[in-house]
C-alpha cells in the first residue's frame, strides 16, 4: 500500500510540470479552448430555452454566433471613436505633460538635494514628440493579427461547445468525475456557479467602465471612452486591475488638471466608483459561495498570468472558481476548496 502511495506521489511530481509546460507551449489553442468553455457555458441557458422553442440547434448556435459578433461590433466602434479621439489631439497634451513632468522632476531634485540635469528638458521632449510616441507601435499588425486569430479559434471552439461536437458533461464524465449521478449534479453546479459568477463579473465591469468614463466626462478629462474601455476590461482582472485602473487614472489626470481639489475630487470619484462596484457590490451580488482567499487570488494571479500572459490574468479567477467547485465534490479535497475559499471546517 505504502509503495502505491509513494509511485503515485512520484508520477504526480513527475506529470504536473509536465501538464503545466504543455499549457504554455501550446497556449495557443488553450487559451481559445478555454475562453470558448467560459462563453459556451453562458450561452447554455439560451441554447436550452430556444430548444424548448423548437428551435433547431444550428439556428440557435447562429443566433448565439449572432449575439457575439454584435457585442464585438459595438466594442470594435468604442474602440475607433477612443482612437479618433487620441489621434486627433493636438500636442497641447503633450507639451503639459512635459512641463508638468519636468516641474515634478525639478522639485524633487531640489527636495533631495540633487543637481538639476541641464539636458532633462530636451530628453523629455524627445520622449513626448507624438511622431515619436507613436513610432512605438511598430509591432501592433502583428498585436492584431494574433488577436484575430485567437478570436477565430475561440469562436470555432464556442460552435464546437454549443453544438457538443465537444461535450463539457461527457468530458468531465471521463476526467475528473468517475459517478455519474455525482457528475450530472456536480455538472449543474459548475454551470449554475460559472454563469453566475461570468454575469456578474461582466455587469460589475460595465458599471465601473461607465462610472470612469463619466467621471472623466464631468471632470474634463480627455479620453473618457478610452478610459472607459480601460477600466471594463481592467477589471476582469481581479483586484489587481482597480489598482491598476485608478493608479494610471490618476497620473494621467494629474497632467491634465490642476493640482487643486478638482484633483483631489476627481481621483476620489474614481476611486469611490472602483470601490462601489468592486469591493460593495460584487461581493454582495456573488455571495459566499465565490469568495476566494486573497492570497489565493493573487498566486493565481502570478500563476496563470505567467503561462498564459494577460489571458491567463482574466481567465484565472474562473479557473479557481471552477476548481473550488470540483474539489468540493470529494471528502479527500474539501480542504483544498476550504484552503482556496479562506474558510476553515
Amino acid at each position: 500500500m505504502d509503495k502505491t502511495r509513494t509511485t503515485n506521489m512520484l508520477l504526480l511530481v513527475i506529470v504536473i510540470p509536465i501538464i503545466f509546460y504543455l499549457l504554455k507551449v501550446l497556449s495557443f489553442i488553450f487559451i481559445p479552448l478555454v475562453f470558448s468553455m467560459f462563453i459556451a457555458l453562458l450561452f447554455l441557458p439560451l441554447m436550452r430555452f430556444l430548444g424548448k422553442k423548437k428551435v433547431p440547434k444550428k439556428v440557435s448556435i447562429v443566433i448565439v454566433i449572432i449575439i457575439i459578433l454584435a457585442g464585438l461590433k459595438v466594442g470594435g466602434e468604442l474602440v475607433k471613436l477612443s482612437s479618433r479621439q487620441i489621434l486627433a489631439t493636438d500636442s497641447t497634451f503633450l507639451l503639459k505633460a512635459q512641463t508638468k513632468i519636468n516641474d515634478l522632476v525639478y522639485n524633487m531634485d531640489v527636495f533631495f538635494g540633487v543637481e538639476p540635469v541641464p539636458d532633462r528638458n530636451l530628453k523629455l521632449t524627445r520622449f513626448f514628440k507624438k511622431d515619436a510616441v507613436f513610432s512605438k507601435f511598430g509591432s501592433t499588425f502583428s498585436i492584431v493579427s494574433k488577436f484575430l486569430t485567437s478570436l477565430l479559434m475561440t469562436t470555432f471552439f464556442v460552435v464546437l461547445w454549443l453544438g457538443e461536437s465537444i461535450n463539457i458533461q461527457k468530458l468531465l464524465n471521463k476526467t475528473l468525475l468517475k459517478k455519474k449521478h455525482t457528475s450530472i449534479k456536480t455538472f449543474r453546479k459548475i454551470e449554475k456557479d460559472l454563469i453566475k459568477f461570468i454575469k456578474v463579473k461582466f455587469l460589475v465591469s460595465f458599471l465601473t467602465g461607465v462610472g470612469t468614463g463619466l467621471a472623466c466626462y464631468f471632470f474634463d478629462v480627455s479620453f473618457p471612452i478610452f478610459w472607459g474601455l480601460f477600466a471594463f476590461l481592467i477589471n476582469f482582472v481581479q483586484m489587481v486591475g482597480s489598482f491598476i485602473s485608478v493608479i494610471l487614472l490618476s497620473i494621467f489626470a494629474f497632467v491634465e488638471l490642476d493640482p487643486s481639489s478638482t484633483l483631489l475630487f476627481f481621483i476620489l470619484s474614481i476611486t469611490g466608483v472602483q470601490v462601489l462596484f468592486g469591493a460593495i457590490l460584487e461581493p454582495i451580488f456573488m455571495g459566499k459561495s465565490f469568495s476566494i482567499n486573497i492570497i489565493t487570488v493573487l498566486v493565481m494571479l502570478m500563476f496563470w498570468g505567467f503561462i498564459w500572459g494577460i489571458p491567463g490574468l482574466i481567465m484565472a479567477i474562473p479557473i479557481t472558481v471552477f476548481l473550488k467547485i470540483i474539489f468540493e465534490q470529494f471528502p479527500s479535497t474539501k480542504g483544498l476548496a476550504s484552503l482556496i475559499s479562506g474558510s476553515g471546517h
